[in-house]
This record gives structure tokens, sequence and C-alpha cells, in this order.
């Protein structure tokens, strides 16, 4: 590259790389040119076809019916003289656009002028909008549908205001973005093409959504003239988001772009869902016009620390006076106010239990914690519901899997009205912050001069000291086939970073792991609670190590993926995306070489064992292949050093352990 007063060379070629005859598509800076070698001369024109911008570089030197040779367009066979760019008549009589060509010692040059200023657009203004509202991270990937706003999105990140995340399949880009707004409460975004790009973030939307998680979809579309006339790629988005977004928009030329980019992030925060813009691919890099505004969030949201109504709050209190033997189950929606919540069971020296999607929401080695209530939970906790006479239900949503007996006495607290006494009538159902409300109860307790309650420690540790002795039998339980899943998440417990991030994937590894892993201070484990999909874990540990880029709550902290073959096996090239970004992401793999947990519906349904078995490949070798260091386990004698290595990795790391699918 030389500069000059007319432009800049560009070395497109070396010496003999290009037969006579012959055409090939280059690049000379921003510049994309058709380079041709046609008797015994070279020359440059712009390499897209007036019609419809078909790569003439892409095309071939055809004798035409005139005798004359000319270069054809590879798309609809318009042609250009190859060495002026000519038209032989009615397509455009100026023809292409000519560039000098230089032929030196070393290669083909070719002159093109400098780069003109950039012209604001309404991806720009977009874009930046969007990152003043925080949205910082963004998983997608780039095609000929969204690159005006993938332009946008460079800009922003080059400026240091965004981290883009090109994912292997868009599905992983979704399940990213649900996870992330899992962990930071804020929404990152995936962005793709029209058609099968949008269609594939289906799945991860829907597990924000069921989820309550913040997420933003940026699709590309089709021009807007051939929209609903079954152009390539034109499927009708509005109607295909219609279900799983809380808004979704269309940007058209005239919009308010700026406000469109403000009720689709607020959107999302508020009601804790997914907000969708629709970006045609002809409005994108229309100018963004005199005087067009980017936007941010202030003055736009309030607080969400709402306190209860004071009726509800008595009649929840009336209850608690009554109460002997209280218990508190916290549920996800209770992790901010986790600190009130547990200086509250401190009071009534209640246990805790939380759901398990709130697993980590208290440490383990808190002496009042009884583990996960329900289907992948704890025998203390099922043993304490049976036994107590009152529950206090914070931010939990009842679901079958926890198993909340609906016949105790209950007091249930939620911000979200439709939460409460969803399944089934509660005792006393309080709307309002879960933080603000504990707070609230507890210094109700105190000035009234405290609570009868019985103290439950001393039965707390009985019952501890029980389930650890049975965790200590399963443990040394080993058949020579495999590795047994207490074993493995009691080895994880003890050398995992107490700050470490989770992200867990559905099967027998994810019920394990809510029964054995013990997280001794409170740490964040993210999963597909509601919608519970395969194959979450890896992507998801991807949007938590963006987080752990963006954010200084969560700055540098290791993130853990937890899955099975089964899981991992469904986005297992997104290891490629976590080398080449160098995540800083240890996936510890459980391969049982089968769907373990169906196997076992289907004998425990009396059905016959069918198709439930896996071929794999060394998912180790894969891991290597990509470029990332890894360990593989077959029995128990190197679990430990083969998790303390790859947990001591700063970057990418892989555990493959081979286990018996038996011993879960």
């Amino acid at each position: 590259m030389a500069e000059s007063q007319a432009g800049t060379w560009f070395k497109v070629a070396g010496p003999d790389e290009l037969a006579e005859g012959r055409t090939k598509s280059v690049y000379a800076g921003q510049h994309y040119l058709a380079l041709v070698h046609f008797d015994g001369q070279y020359a440059a024109m712009d390499n897209a076809c007036p019609h419809q911008g078909g790569p003439l570089g892409e095309g071939s030197i055809e004798k035409g019916e005139d005798g004359k040779c000319w270069l054809r367009c590879p798309w609809h066979g318009w042609d250009f003289d190859p060495l002026t760019g000519k038209s032989p008549g009615g397509h455009e009589d100026s023809g292409q656009t000519m560039y000098p060509v230089e032929i030196r010692e070393d290669g083909i040059y070719v002159l093109v002028p400098g780069a003109p200023a950039h012209l604001e657009t309404v991806s720009d203004v977009m874009a930046e909008s969007l990152t003043n509202w925080g949205v910082s991270s963004v998983f997608g990937m780039v095609g000929h549908s969204n690159l005006g706003l993938a332009d946008a999105l460079r800009r922003q990140a080059e400026r240091g205001r965004l981290h883009y995340y090109g994912i292997r399949h868009e599905g992983a880009a979704a399940f990213a973005v649900s996870a992330y707004g899992k962990l930071t409460g804020r929404p990152a975004a995936a962005l793709t093409i029209a058609g099968p790009g949008a269609t594939n973030l289906m799945t991860g939307m829907w597990d924000a959504k069921v989820d309550r998680a913040p997420a933003l979809a940026l699709t590309g579309q089709v021009q807007e003239q051939v929209l609903g006339v079954h152009a390539f790629q034109d499927i009708d988005l509005m109607a295909a988001f219609g279900p799983v977004a809380e808004l979704s928009q269309t940007v058209h030329q005239h919009s308010d772009h700026a406000e469109l980019v403000n009720q689709a992030v607020k959107t999302a925060l508020v009601k804790h869902g997914v907000g969708h813009l629709v970006f045609p691919d002809n409005v994108q890099t229309i100018p963004a016009g005199e005087g067009a505004r980017v936007t941010s969030p202030e003055g736009r949201l309030g607080s969400p620390k709402v306190a209860p109504d004071p009726v509800s709050l008595s009649a929840a209190m009336e209850l608690l006076k009554s109460a002997k033997r209280p218990m508190i189950i916290t549920g996800y929606g209770a992790l901010e106010g986790m600190n009130a919540v547990t200086a509250l069971a401190e009071k009534l020296r209640a246990p805790i239990a939380t759901t398990f999607k709130a697993k980590g929401h208290i440490g383990d080695s808190h002496p009042l914690a009884i583990g996960v209530l329900g289907r992948s939970g704890t025998p203390m906790a099922s043993w304490f519901m049976n036994e107590c006479d009152l529950i206090l239900a914070f931010g939990a949503s009842f679901s079958d899997h926890t198993g909340i007996y609906p016949g105790k006495r209950i007091i249930q607290v939620d911000l979200d009205q439709t939460y409460l006494g969803k399944r089934h009538p509660v005792s006393a159902p309080v709307l309002g912050d879960v933080g603000v409300t504990a707070r609230l109860i507890l210094e109700q307790i105190n000035q009234s001069g405290g609570t009868d309650v019985a103290d439950q420690r001393e039965e707390i540790a009985e019952r501890r000291a029980i389930w650890k002795a049975e965790k200590e039998r399963r443990m040394k339980e080993y058949k020579g086939e495999g590795v047994g899943s207490a074993a493995i998440f009691t080895a994880l417990s003890r050398l995992a970073p107490e700050d470490a991030i989770f992200a867990v994937d559905v099967g027998n590894n994810t019920y394990s792991f809510g029964r054995y892993f013990e997280p001794q201070a409170p740490t964040r484990v993210l999963m597909s609670g509601y919608l519970g999909s395969i194959g979450f874990s890896l992507p998801a540990a991807m949007g938590a190590y963006a987080a752990t880029v963006d954010t200084e709550q969560f700055r540098g902290r290791k993130v853990i993926s937890v899955s099975g073959d089964g899981g991992l096996g469904q986005y297992a090239m997104e290891l490629a995306t976590v080398a080449k970004y160098d995540m800083n992401i240890c996936h510890i793999l459980l391969n049982n070489a089968q769907l373990g947990k169906i196997t076992k519906e289907q004998s425990a349904g009396h059905f016959e064992v069918w198709e439930t078995g896996l071929v794999n490949p060394s998912f180790a070798g894969l891991a290597e292949s990509c470029g990332i260091p890894a360990e593989r386990v077959d029995s128990p004698d190197t679990l430990e050093s083969a998790l303390t290595t790859a947990l001591g990795k700063k970057g990418p790391a892989f555990v493959e352990i081979t286990t018996d699918a038996e011993l879960v």
C-alpha cells in the first residue's frame, strides 16, 4: 500500500497469480473490485454489476455472438468489455468505473481514491442509542441482509463501546443473550440476517421469555419493496416473533429511529423479556438526516423497589405470629433481596431452601442453608418442607420441578402480580419487592418483641450430617464404568473458585449438579429453567463471559460450563468461538454416551429403551483441535488433578469425564 495525492496504491495480486483470460474479485482498501487479465493487459473495475450487484470477479470471459470477448456477470449474464468496462449497449451506457493499474516486479497494484467521509446513517443513530442504554455485548452472524447495521455496530466496537462475538450458529447467540440477561439484569443483543438467521433465534429467545430475562433481537430483513412477495429469505418476522417478543417493531425510513431503540430496550428491562427490531436491508444505510438524535435511558426508568400494601403485610405477619416451624424458600426472583431474606431467616432461626433456578443464592456453608428443594434437590430440603407449619416463599414461581406443597400455609412475596397464587391459592399473597418486604417483616418482628418460633438450627445440623454421610457413600461408588456424579461435583465444590459463575445444561448432569454441588459462598448458576432446553450451557457460558468483560460486578470471574454429551453435541462448534475470543471458560463434560435422562424416563415409564445411545467423537480431541487445552478423565484417580489443571488456566479449558450413567 502506498499513498499519493490521487489516492492509495494497493497490491491486489502476485505477479503470476491471475492467468490470462481470467478474472477475480479483489479488495483495495475499502473498494471491492474485479481484476481482469485479458489480451496481455490488466484492468480493474467496480466488482458490482449494475443490474443486481453480481460479482464480476466471479464471472468469465467469453466470446459473444459478435465474435468479441466479453466479461460476463455470473448472475444474469450482463456483458462488459474486459479492459474498458463498457457495456455492449442496453444495460448501462456509462459502463463500470475503472481504476488505474500498475504491473510491478512484486505484483499487480491498483490505485483507488481515499474513502469519503462517513455519512451518519439510521443504523449509526440506533447503534449509538443502544450503547447509550448500556447494551455493550452483541452476539451474532454478519450476513447479506444486515451489513449496514453490522457496519454501525463495528463503529461502536472501534470506539470501545461494544464487544462483538461472532458465533457459529444463531441459536447459540440467543442462548448467550438469554444467559447474559439472567446474570446481569441487562440486555445483550443477538444480530442475524433475515429468514433462517432470524428463525434460528427462536429457541433461545423463548428461553429468555419464559425465564424472564431481558434480551434484544436485531434481525436483518429483505428490502421493503420486496416484502411479502416471496422474495429470497422473505418471511414475516413480525408475525414470527409476535408470540415471543414483548415488543416487535420494523424500522422504516421515516420511523423515529432513536425512539424505537428506547422502546425496545426499556421493554426488555421492564417486562423482563425480548425486545425485537427488524431492519429492512434498504433502510439500514439511509442517511440519518439533519438533526437526527441519539438517546439514552436518562429520565426513562423508575426504581422497582416497591413496598407492599400494609394490609397484605399485616395478613402475612398474623400468619407468622402463629407459626412454630416456619421455613423459607427462595426462588430466582429473590436474587436482589437475598441479604434481607437471609437476615430474616437468621432472626427466625429457620431453614432456607432454594428452588433449582435460585441455586447458589445462598452458600451451602451457611448454617441455615438446606440446599435445593425438588427433583434436583436434597433430602434435607424435602424433610423440612414436610415438617414445617408455614412456608415463606420469596420470588418463587411454584413450578412442578420444585414441588412446594400447596397444603401448607404459605406467605408468597413477589414483585409480579401474575405470579402470586399462580398455580393455586396461597394464604397470604404479598405484592412487593422481595428485599423491601423481607426488611419490613424483620422490622415488625423486632418492634413487636420477636416471635415464638422454634430454634431449628440443631435439627438443620442433624439433617446435614445425615446427608453428608449418604453423599460420602455415593462418592465411593465405582464399578469401573465411569466416574459417579457425586464424586465429580464434590470435587468441583472443593476446587472451583469461590466466585465462579456456572452455566449448566439439561439432563442427568443437571439433576446431579443441583443435588451434589455445594458452593460455599453465594454464587451464580445459570440454567434453562422453564424451557429446559438441552444445549444451553456452552452458549450460556459465552454470555456469562461477556458479562465478566462488560461489568464491574462480574469482572474477571471464572465461568464454568457443565453439560452432558447430548447437550454439548448441540452447539459443539461454539468451542471454536470460545477459542477465537480466548474466553475464560472451563467446560466440564459428563460423557455417558447416551441421553441418560431419557433412558431413565423410558425405563420408568415401562417403555423399551430406544434410540438414546449416542456415537460421539473425542470431545477432548475436538476442543484441542480448536486450540483449547483439554484433559480426559476415565477413572476417579485422575479426576481431581484434571479439574485442578483446567480450572487453574486463564482462558479456555476443557475436561471430558467418562461417567457411569447409573451413578447419578
